[in-house]
């Protein structure tokens, strides 16, 4: 049954949209040229989304030619301005960006562990308004979350957990509290981080990968024929939890101790590098773990660095084993490392982990570190943030 007119013309100018968002600023002829539409219909839709609000003469074209340069047009990135938040146990970050995702101002604010539930919500949210008024925003569209734990996937809200600062919980009531007209969405940190390695960092290449969190926590998030999945519960990924050989017992329901996050978790990890007398100066909110990590890859090739071999290969060891687990059931090719730890790795943990996966696992995997860093997780939600905002302003009327 073909398209009526309205509809028709709603897929027309969501097409050309995207266009500009992906394109930047295009004449009238490009989107002819790109949409494949008449030069009437071009004409319509222009004119349509520039009533809107969506879309604004940026320049000219500068193009040789007879008669005026064609104008171009693109789209107006303050109509919406976006906000993202990474929710650490430690502390928080903020970032404000319009609705291309143009960073306008950013910050951060370390939350000790004495601080309580209420002056913790309070300084979390104040600043985010300070950011944002930094920005320039009067008010903000939506706003991306990324926290540690658990996330119903019904409610879309975090679940209780002893292991997390009870302020997590609150903090979203509190921003909706406060920024009234907000959309809000809440996804676990490492799904974020898997998000944003596969659209800007070391899985652009990839519609099916794993991304195993190497941190105070140990998690995965998975990413099958280009989808994120969660699984029925929200848990999909909970590996820290996985039984493993080489633990001292098996984890329950409740504690991931005798699991996986007993082989490869900052604690194990700080107690492994003891052993092989690696030590190591933590920079400014470093995680210990990271920093021992960082400084063992450092001595890699000197003389003075046996002690520091010895320890990333029992560690690539232990990450092989769990990791080995994971591609034995999802078999995605393409494994990457990212968290504190794995970040801390590079390279040099990640040729290590893939060695070790070839004589484990007849499955051919690729082993990538992030190529994000420790920004994964923020841009991970801007980038959920701005693709909601898009798909509510650039959806067609009712």
């Amino acid at each position: 049954m073909p398209a009526s007119p309205s509809t028709a013309r709603a897929i027309n100018d969501r097409l050309a949209l995207r266009l500009l968002q992906q394109e930047g600023p295009l004449t009238a002829g490009q989107l002819k040229q790109l949409t494949g539409l008449s030069r009437p219909s071009v004409a319509d839709l222009v004119d349509r989304l520039a009533a809107s609000g969506l879309i604004a003469v940026v320049g000219e074209s500068g193009e040789q030619r007879r008669g005026p340069n064609a104008k171009l047009y693109g789209i107006v990135a303050d109509r919406a301005h976006l906000a993202a938040l990474d929710v650490r146990t430690e502390g928080v970050a903020v970032v404000v960006s319009d609705l291309l995702g143009q960073v306008l101002a950013e910050a951060s604010l370390p939350i000790g562990d004495d601080t309580g539930t209420g002056p913790a919500v309070e300084q979390a949210v104040t600043l985010v308004e300070r950011v944002a008024k930094e920005a320039g925003a009067d008010r903000l569209h939506t706003v991306g979350i990324g926290a540690p734990g658990l996330i119903d996937p019904a409610s879309g809200e975090l679940r209780d957990s002893s292991g997390l600062p009870a302020w997590h919980r609150r903090l979203v009531a509190a921003l909706q509290e406060r920024l009234p007209g907000a959309r809000f969405s809440v996804e676990n940190e490492t799904s974020l981080a898997a998000l944003a390695e596969q659209r800007d960092g070391a899985a652009r290449d990839r519609d099916t990968f794993v991304l195993v969190w190497l941190g105070m926590g140990i998690g995965a998030a998975l990413v099958l024929d280009g989808a994120l999945r969660r699984g029925a519960s929200g848990g999909a990924g909970e590996i820290g939890f996985l039984p493993v050989p080489g633990t001292t017992g098996l984890p329950s329901a409740t504690d991931c101790d005798g699991g996986f996050h007993s082989l490869a978790g900052a604690g194990a990890v700080a107690a492994l590098a003891a052993e092989h007398g690696v030590t190591a100066v933590a920079a400014a909110h470093e995680p210990e773990a990271a920093a021992l990590v960082r400084a063992a890859v450092s001595l890699v090739g000197d003389r003075s660095g046996a002690g520091a071999d010895r320890f990333l290969d029992v560690l690539a060891d232990r990450v092989a084993l769990g990791v080995a687990a994971v591609i034995s059931v999802l078999d995605p090719g393409c494994v990457v490392l990212a968290g504190e730890i794995g970040r801390a790795g590079g390279d040099v943990l990640a040729r290590r982990v893939q060695d070790r996966l070839a004589r484990l696992s007849p499955l051919p995997t690729e082993v990538r570190p992030s190529a994000l860093g420790g920004g994964a997780v923020l841009r991970g939600a801007l980038l959920t943030a701005r693709d909601r905002a898009q798909d509510e302003l650039f959806a067609p009327p009712r």
